[in-house]
């Protein structure tokens, strides 16, 4: 049998599940945390442990030496929720492929992966798992099955789930492993694992195959927290769970008292925090136990950063769909947690930022049960939120991915397909009715984002993000460096993305494009502008001008 000490392993990161969807910005998930973790509690070195995502084998071809020399390959990927994706795409299965063939060594795949492969990263298809020439395919937890597999002398493993002390153990002995990832340390965002399984079954969903919920110790999670801040971490996001409320509970009610204890303890841990996030919140918690609920929203907008969202399962405003589908709240029941969530958390930390902690709302269509009026339900729905002066931070319209052991495994992707083209003028029409102007509610001309890295150049732009769940794309006239970070005001809205200047906008240094972007100055007025320079301050151009400037100065 060969030292598990002298093995060398390479993890390649495919990006798993949803942390990526619709531009999450660079993140590394627990998986190959865990999983370098487990390899290193079966003996491995961690000097002998090399970490790649999927886009730094596609910049740099010499990195594939790494997957053909090493001992043993292990491939983490996988999605359960199809969306664009920017700053990270996931690996597509010919890329799957590509790195078994190349692999000289055991090669070991898993992740959400093991719920499926289709033919490409989208919905509407039916998920078979496919084995893409692995030598071995985790069908249980891909950290235990690499632990399992480096004490079998790479031999082979039963399938299983790791448990909570395991984790304690692995998240310790792989936090090392961000250190290698390519955005460490300024703009990377670690998903934190808080629970997993549900105690409730919707026909499409992943969760419940995790089984009953399964609740780490505030003690736990924080305690990873640290070990990460020692490695230089400093944003979080609490996304693997089905229902944040219920955290430390039995599932369903909500526990104020180890929300705190999350939380604070977060805090406490990372004085010098950047960003905490969370991701799922069930409306069906804050409709059963709107007090608990209450408290635990409002202990997690004091603790959190702004710009946060609660992402809102609905999936279906028609009663027809939610019937079939074992759904959880109805239209009427959502727009009441949407109410609650505003109430408590729809707040500004200052006046020119973005709330606390807003809802979004999750759409699924290609569900049992889909009819024309549908479309219409949800649009209803989607109206009366807007129409009620409410706010959402982002709405998620999606097609159904069916994967074997869900309900929908049975009827699988034909309705999506059958109505499809009615899914592409409805969802356009919600972009441009609903999510247009509720951006515009959200983040209104003059809000300001802080610490914008710039990403990509475009025809003349400059695109970045923030940190965070659900980022907005901001774009920012004129070519600046990429990998820098600045702070920018919101001038233009579009559908999911904003156009931004830099902030406090510097009016004797403004180019033209900068001026002309901001909302009531056109080219002559930019020049008139140009013209009279210099300014002793904004507002002194802005007289001159007949334009108010004090937003973006």
């Amino acid at each position: 049998m060969t030292d598990p000490s002298d093995l060398s392993v390479t993890l390649v990161d495919g990006y798993v599940d949803e942390p990526a969807h619709f531009g999450v910005p660079p993140y590394i998930s627990t998986y190959p945390r865990y999983t370098a973790g487990g390899l290193v509690d079966a003996g491995v070195s961690p000097e002998n442990v090399t970490y790649h995502t999927i886009d730094e084998l596609r910049e740099d071809r010499g990195k594939w030496r790494d997957v053909e020399d090493a001992d043993l390959l292990v491939y983490i990927g996988g999605m359960t929720v199809p969306g664009k994706y920017v700053g990270g795409t996931p690996a597509e299965p010919e890329e799957v492929k590509k790195l078994a063939w190349v692999s000289r060594g055991t090669s070991l795949m898993g992740g959400p992966v093991k719920f499926g492969v289709g033919e490409e990263n989208a919905g509407a298809q039916e998920m078979e798992r496919k084995d893409l020439d692995y030598d071995f395919v985790a069908k249980g937890d891909i950290e235990a099955a690499a632990y399992d597999l480096v004490e079998s002398g790479l031999e082979g493993f039963g399938n299983r789930m790791r448990d909570n002390r395991e984790i304690d153990r692995w998240s310790r002995k792989g936090a090392f492993v961000i250190e290698q990832h390519p955005n460490h340390p300024d703009y990377l965002i670690c998903e934190m694992e808080t629970s997993r399984g549900c105690a409730y079954r919707c026909s499409f969903c992943t969760e419940p195959l995790y089984g009953d919920p399964a609740f780490r110790s505030a003690e736990s999670v924080v305690s990873e927290v640290s070990n990460l801040a020692d490695r230089g971490a400093r944003h979080f996001r609490l996304g693997r769970q089905a229902d944040i409320l219920a955290f430390g509970g039995d599932g369903e009610a909500p526990n104020p008292d180890a929300l705190k204890a999350l939380y604070g303890g977060i805090r406490e841990a990372v004085p010098d925090l950047g960003t905490l996030h969370l991701d799922n919140m069930n409306p069906v918690t804050i409709t059963e136990y709107p007090e608990k609920s209450r408290e635990g929203i409002r202990i997690i907008a004091e603790h959190n950063t702004a710009g946060d969202t609660a992402a809102f399962g609905l999936e279906s405003a028609d009663p027809v769909v939610q019937e079939e589908n074992n759904l959880l709240v109805s239209a009427a029941e959502c727009l009441e947690a949407v109410r609650i969530v505003n109430e408590e958390g729809g707040f500004r930390p200052e006046e020119n930022r973005l709330p606390k902690l807003l809802p979004g709302i999750n759409l699924v269509h290609g569900l049992m049960g889909e009819r024309p009026e549908t479309y219409e339900h949800n649009k209803r729905f989607l109206k009366e939120v807007y129409n009620e002066g409410l706010m959402v931070r982002r709405i998620n319209i999606r097609q159904v991915m069916a994967f074997a052991g869900t309900e929908m495994a049975e009827t699988g992707a034909d309705i999506a397909r059958e109505h499809k083209e009615q899914f592409k003028p409805y969802k356009r029409e919600i972009r441009a009715e609903i999510d247009n102007p509720m951006l515009k509610r959200v983040a209104p001309a003059g809000t300001v984002l802080e610490d914008v890295q710039m990403e990509y150049h475009e025809e003349g732009t400059t695109f970045g993000r923030q940190l965070g769940t659900y980022s907005l794309l901001i774009g920012v006239p004129g070519e600046y460096e990429l990998g820098t970070a600045m702070d920018v005001a919101i001038v233009d809205h579009g559908y999911r993305s904003v156009t931004a200047v830099p902030y406090p906008l510097d009016i004797n240094g403004a180019t033209m494009n900068e001026l002309t972007a901001v909302p009531g100055i056109g080219k002559s007025t930019a020049g008139d502008i140009v013209v009279g320079r210099p300014y002793e301050s904004a507002r002194e151009a802005g007289e001159k001008a007949g334009v108010d400037l004090s937003r973006f100065a």
